[in-house]
């Protein structure tokens, strides 16, 4: 296992727009998750030699530290570069100490992943949730198994992605999808789209939050097309892509508007929360009420 140096690991965010997120928290840098689209193998993140996992070092003295350090608590929200639940963490459960940090320090906690791993951590996130806010986003973009394996070669499949999140909601825990990228000419079709809300709702998701296409930028492109040549070799979906978007950084799916009005049609039915600031307002709310009575 390779260690890297860093100064500080909990840093503050720009804005909490992104799930009212106060904090980003990345112990690990590179995944070994295969993803064909992850943006995170971008030029602009200068992460050499993506898919091989390295550790922060002294990560979890550093967490320590840097909570300790906040004049004011919030969300510590891991998962943004890279997945918190890759194959190492397994064995070395930085992660999980990290979480169990995060709970003591009063901290709230989001959780964004494509492993089933995160089941183990089930215990402390219920701690978590006893003093502050938590959201667990788990990644689902098909509930085809088979074509799953294909563009995210290394990962939990999403029928184990789906049991987690019915593991999570049946602990009370608040739970729900990460709907992105939908990949153009792939994914981006009526029928997948409803499976997979009737399958949150199957499984209990508070949410389903989507994105209809996805990003492509230097190196990444690159990376992408050549998994698609490899692939779906029959397909020819590099031409596609490359008539469709040129060199564009947002490649919004042709079909976006019509699976938005087919996408919320179907979470309404359900009463599957979609549109970020009520999935926001949705798991912190009884928080907020607590912190204010304080003060009475």
């Amino acid at each position: 296992m390779e260690y890297i140096s860093a100064k500080t690991i909990v840093t503050k965010t720009k804005g909490s727009q992104w799930f009212g997120i106060d904090y980003n928290m990345n112990i690990y840098k590179g995944c070994c998750h295969g993803c064909i689209y992850c943006d995170s193998r971008s030029d602009c993140y200068k992460i050499q030699d993506f898919d091989r996992v390295r550790v922060k070092e002294d990560a979890l003295r550093i967490i320590r530290d840097d909570l300790r350090r906040k004049v004011k608590t919030g969300v510590v929200g891991t998962g943004a570069m890279s997945d918190p639940y890759n194959p190492v963490e397994q064995e070395l459960e930085l992660t999980r100490h990290a979480l169990e940090l995060i709970d003591a320090y009063g901290f709230g906690a989001a959780v964004a992943t494509k492993s089933a791993l995160l089941m183990r951590d089930m215990d402390i996130l219920k701690g978590i949730m006893e003093h502050s806010p938590i959201i667990c986003k788990v990644t689902v973009t098909t509930t085809d198994d088979g074509l799953a394996k294909k563009i995210e070669p290394h990962v939990s499949r999403p029928s184990e992605r789906l049991a987690l999140i019915e593991s999570l909601r049946t602990n009370s825990i608040f739970a729900g999808i990460l709907l992105m990228p939908v990949l153009p000419f792939l994914e981006d079709h009526e029928e997948n789209i409803l499976s997979i809300v009737k399958a949150a709702h199957e499984a209990g998701a508070c949410f389903i939050y989507p994105a209809f296409g996805v990003t492509l930028r230097n190196n990444q492109r690159e990376w992408y097309f050549d998994c698609l040549r490899e692939l779906f070799p029959q397909e020819e979906l590099v031409p596609e892509y490359i008539k469709t978007y040129g060199n564009s950084y947002k490649c919004t799916s042709p079909r976006a508007r019509n699976l938005w009005r087919v996408f919320s049609r179907e979470c309404e039915r359900y009463g599957i929360l979609y549109r970020m600031k009520d999935i926001i307002h949705a798991y912190k709310k009884n928080y907020e009420v607590t912190q204010l009575s304080l003060f009475d």
